[in-house]
């Protein structure tokens, strides 16, 4: 349950914020940290095993993971957190909903994974949007076919700042995360189960992300009374770096609702 992680000074309620695949803590705090500003809250960000400067201490399926997220959750705080995350974190951090509700206050799902399965996923069929001449030139070919599908705002600058974030943090764990993402336990064993979590949620997803899509995240609604569904043009997977003063705005909306 040993996790690396961030907390700001505030003293306010604890918001645990999850990564995105591969993704550090440092690069969770510079997705969500712009907006969750001025809220008070004391904002914790993690590195999961096998992530960012986290040794690999689990076995290398999603459940272990989620064991070790609830393990520390229970070990650090002593009332329900509010979680946020973005794909594969926010993946988690609806499972820890529910598996454990007892330690969610609230969620915010920034383009979550709803089923791990690439081939059952629901993607947009659209063509992409346009895009100035060259700009992906500067980030390394390896990665030209996943920003091509991944982003809905392309431009040279978004590009950059996703590369920035990619970047950032500890080294991780390249085996374990490759052991993890092809192996037999990526998915949680309850991923379709029909559990209904109360708390404040807000789903935020990209039009033109081709790795999740949108269309299974509304589906998924039915499980939040108390949820926002919001779907925003021109951002893709990396909508916390395409978008930010939107997911501001819609995350400032979301902290009020925790609040009532």
């Amino acid at each position: 349950m040993n996790l690396a992680f961030d907390q700001s000074a505030d003293t306010g309620p604890a918001v645990v914020c999850l990564p995105m695949f591969s993704m550090s803590r440092a690069a969770t705090a510079a997705a969500l940290s712009p907006a969750l500003a001025g809220a008070g809250l004391r904002e914790i960000y993690l590195d999961l095993p096998g992530h960012g400067d986290t040794p690999a201490h689990c076995p290398p399926t999603s459940q272990a993971t989620l064991d070790t997220v609830c393990a520390w959750l229970d070990q650090h705080l002593d009332a329900p957190a509010l979680l946020a995350g973005s794909s594969y974190g926010a993946y988690l951090a609806a499972g820890i909903a529910r598996q454990r509700p007892d330690l969610v206050r609230g969620l915010l799902l920034v383009c979550p994974g709803v089923t791990i399965a690439r081939h059952t996923r629901t993607l947009p069929a659209d063509p992409p949007l346009d895009a100035p001449t060259g700009w992906l030139d500067d980030a390394p070919a390896a990665l030209h076919e996943h920003l091509d599908a991944a982003l809905g705002h392309r431009t040279p600058a978004v590009v950059a700042t996703v590369l920035a974030a990619l970047n950032s943090g500890g080294p991780g764990d390249p085996a374990f995360q490759e052991e993890l993402q092809t192996g037999p336990g990526y998915a949680l064993p309850n991923e379709d189960a029909d559990v209904v979590f109360d708390g404040p949620v807000s789903v935020i997803t990209g039009r033109q992300d081709g790795i999740v899509g949108y269309a299974d995240q509304f589906r998924a609604m039915r499980h939040y009374p108390r949820g926002t569904y919001t779907v925003i043009d021109a951002a893709g997977h990396y909508l916390p770096y395409e978008q930010p003063a939107l997911l501001r705005s819609l995350t400032q909306d979301w902290l009020h609702r925790t609040r009532d």
